[in-house]
This record gives C-alpha cells, structure tokens and sequence, in this order.
C-alpha cells in the first residue's frame, strides 16, 4: 500500500510549481533538470497549462537582413569571416527596405505573427549611421503589418536600444548560448559580460528581452543547467526563450560536434518551463532534424513557438 508524499517533504521548488521568482539556486535547477524524464515532463505540462492555452502554437519566421562578414569568433557560426574561407560563405549587403518588406508579407501571409531581422554584426555601432537609419526603418514598416518585431543585431548601447523601442521594436533577441564558466570555449572575441550588459540596455530601453542558448557546444549537464540559472535570476525572467539545437556548419570549428538527442533538448525545455513559467520557450534551431515524436514532446514539456522559414 504506497503512501502518500507530504507536502513538507517536497523540495520547495516542487511545492511551489508555477510560482515566478528569481532566486533559483543552481543546486534547484540541477535537481529539476535531473527529474526523471516522464515527471519532468509531466510537471512542465502543468506549469505549461497554468499560463497557456497549450493547443496554441506561434509561428515564427527568421530572416537574415545581412549575411556573413561578422567580425566575432564565435566557434559553431558559418557567419564570422574568421571561417569564411573554409565555409565559402560571402559577406552579404544590408538588405532594401522594400526587400524586407515583401518578406514579411509573405511570412503574415503564410501564418506567422512574429519577424525576426538578423544581422551578422558585432553591433550597429560598427556600421554607418545610413545603415542603421536603415534597421529603423525596417522596423517601422514591418511594424505597420501588425506583426511582432524582433532584431538580433549584436552588442547595443542604451541610446540604440531606445532608437529602436521609438522605431516601435517588440523585442531583441541576444542569446547567451552557455554558461559563463563555459563561453571562452565558445568565443574569444567578447565576453559573458557584453551579453548581459546588452540585455540591461534593452530591458531598460522598454523592449521585451529575448535570449537563450544552444546545445551541443561541448558543454556538460552543468552548463545546460547554468545557462538556464543565468536566465532565471535576471532582474526579470526573459519573455522569451529559444533554446537551439546546434546545427553544426562545415567549415566551423563546431563541425564535428554531434547534435544532443531529441530526448536532451526535451529535458532542457521542460527545465525552462518549470524554472521560467511564463516566458514563452521557443524551439528554434535544429527543431526539423528532429522526429516529430520529439517535437511533439518538446511542444508536451512547455514549447509554445517555433520558427517557420
């Protein structure tokens, strides 16, 4: 005859699920993260269910307004021209206006409701001032169709991060990828630091942070752990979360890093949703090289999003 669990003898995350805070220990997010699978995923459903209708997903549509010639090192990207030889990848020209434009039609058309614009920069203030007057306007015309606005454009200053709240920007996406201890592995050419300093700008700017990581860098469980740690004790959980799947690019210095199972991302996933509750967790990179028994785990365990083109 088994007995029934007491209340008290339940950690205080367990006791406390669904309830946002911003005082999560490592140690707590370790514990959630080693859960066993199925209640994981379980318990993820159900902070899930607290906060979203869980038949509702939102389409997303990625769209690179100016392609390779980044000057950053970063290890897993076919962007930087530090590989560019061994990727083949030409740096690109910003985008038109009115190129931008149709696109964003095209992906309202098709269902999305949120554009994300991306630029391979280390941050507009390596650019003339024409071009990122350009951005702005970007913003302000895909703005106008009714669609959420996301740009990833690198390190801004506050002053740019408020040009863009004024062009109408919905949210900036600056992900973290790892963990502090673990980001020198990733990229010598700027530090944890700049991130965090870049999300500051942009919450305080009144722009909706979004930021996340990638899996299947080489870190360790105690990474994965400490990226979503990172995350959970900003000032203000992230409204948004993607959690990628590293897709890794020959030529890169990642080119031999094998992808995380299915069954990995998915336990990620359900650690943000029970560490994170309402933030949206967005299944992004890597998602359509996964089964659609694993997506439809992903979207079980609190994924709300994903990116369609």
């Amino acid at each position: 005859h088994a007995q029934a669990v007491m209340p008290q003898a339940l950690p205080r995350w367990e006791r406390e699920l669904g309830v946002v805070r911003t005082d999560w220990t490592r140690q707590e997010i370790m514990e959630v993260y080693h859960t066993p699978f199925i209640d994981l995923v379980h318990k993820a459903a159900t902070v899930h269910r607290m906060y979203n209708d869980p038949t509702m997903v939102q389409r997303c549509t990625l769209l690179s307004i100016k392609t390779g010639g980044c000057p950053e090192t970063c290890n897993y990207c076919s962007q930087s021209t530090s590989w560019s030889k061994s990727t083949g990848l030409k740096a690109e020209k910003l985008m038109s206006v009115d190129d931008v434009y149709e696109a964003a039609m095209r992906a309202k058309k098709s269902g999305s409701t949120r554009f994300c614009m991306g630029a391979a920069w280390r941050g507009p203030s390596q650019v003339g001032e024409r071009q990122w007057d350009r951005v702005l306007a970007m913003v302000k015309k895909v703005r106008s169709l009714g669609m959420e606005v996301c740009t990833t454009l690198g390190m801004l200053t506050p002053e740019q991060a408020r040009e863009l709240r004024e062009a109408g920007l919905t949210a900036y996406n600056h992900n973290l990828d790892t963990s502090p201890e673990y980001y020198n592995k990733v990229t010598s050419s700027r530090k944890y630091e700049d991130r965090l300093d870049t999300l500051e700008a942009v919450r305080e700017a009144g722009i909706s942070v979004c930021a996340g990581g990638i899996i299947g860098l080489g870190e360790g469980e105690a990474d994965r752990v400490g990226l979503i740690h990172q995350l959970a004790t900003l000032p203000a959980h992230p409204e948004s979360v993607p959690i990628n799947r590293l897709v890794a690019v020959k030529g890169t210095p990642f080119e031999g890093h094998e992808a995380p199972s299915g069954l990995d991302l998915v336990r990620c996933i359900a650690t943000a949703r029970v560490v994170m509750p309402r933030t949206v967790v967005r299944l992004s990179a890597g998602r359509l090289d996964l089964s659609v028994a694993d997506q439809a785990l992903a979207f079980m365990a609190g994924a709300h999003s994903l990116f369609d083109g």
